[in-house]
């Protein structure tokens, strides 16, 4: 890695089954993608399991844990082994009755640098979060590690431009974001089209707004709703994009290791021939922080 251009890997993974066995193919993974050279290694949400929010059930709340533990610790070793800053998602317990959805970011030493509360939770058909995630409570606060200052966001949150600006105005010089995001396996396939296609243009809009390289990593895979309902199709498609929302790299449908090198440098060059920080009228931005102008 040079100063300035930076490899990176996402681990775009089905469900294997339970922690254990998800754990064992993510340092599978994260071996190989350091083998190619990543310094950066980004996973998907939630990555120890099932997407087990489609439906609404305290036995779920069993598989939280706290921060730092089971799951930190054996990450936080991956990362010290292949010397990679790795970001990971996890179901954080962090008191009775009080859970998160909870990014942990390490450090190429294996220390944690730093971790992210998913701050908006949705609560839609299939993707039923605010039963189990207390919003977070970290605010939009940049990481600091050896390969630079991280902006990661989870999922929903993708859809928010003032997160990602927030985390651009406090000095990310990359904005992550692990999801879990598919179709209703019944839903029309230009329905299908129409929903993947406005995430990814969501995620070139955040990067185009801010000038920054942008990283998505989304699962795969058909889980069945314990519903009865069809589940849900985990559509893949990760992709990590430069700071005009240019594709670098884009995965397909199925597991995949997707590895490019982001030259960060590149921010620098656009945003001084795309100077959007600068023309900002913050004088005139207050009302942004109503729920709605009547």
């Amino acid at each position: 890695m040079t100063r300035n251009r930076l490899p990176v890997a996402l681990i775009q993974e089905n469900n294997h089954g339970d922690a254990d066995a998800n754990l064992a193919v993510i340092e599978q993974r994260v071996a190989e993608a350091a083998r190619r050279g990543a310094r950066l290694v980004l996973l998907q949400e939630l990555h120890n399991g099932a997407y087990f929010c489609q439906h609404e059930s305290v036995q779920e709340f069993d598989l939280a844990e706290p921060i730092p533990g089971p799951s930190t610790q054996r990450l936080a070793a991956l990362a010290r082994q292949h010397k990679v800053v790795l970001v990971s998602s996890l179901f954080e317990r962090r008191a009775a009755g009080l859970y998160h959805n909870t990014a942990v970011v390490f450090d190429a030493d294996g220390s944690i640098a730093g971790k992210y509360r998913k701050m908006h939770i949705p609560d839609d058909p299939g993707f039923y979060e605010k039963f189990y995630f207390t919003p977070g409570d970290l605010g939009f606060t940049p990481i600091d590690t050896s390969v630079g200052r991280l902006g990661v966001l989870v999922c929903w949150d993708q859809w928010y431009p003032e997160g990602a600006r927030l985390m651009a105005l406090a000095g990310a010089d990359l904005l992550l974001y692990p999801t879990a995001i598919g179709w209703d396996p019944d839903d029309a396939q230009d329905e299908r089209n129409r929903q993947r296609d406005a995430w990814v243009l969501s995620h070139r809009g955040h990067a185009v707004a801010n000038g920054l390289p942008v990283l998505s990593c989304n699962r795969v895979g058909h889980e069945p709703s314990p519903l009865g309902a069809a589940g849900i199709d985990f559509w893949g498609n990760s992709h990590v994009l430069g700071p005009q929302g240019e594709f670098l790299a884009q995965a397909g449908g199925g597991p995949e290791i997707l590895s490019v090198e982001v030259d960060l440098q590149r921010s620098e060059h656009v945003r001084r021939i795309w100077p959007f920080l600068r023309d900002r009228r913050i004088d005139a931005y207050g009302e942004l922080t109503k729920r709605y102008i009547d």
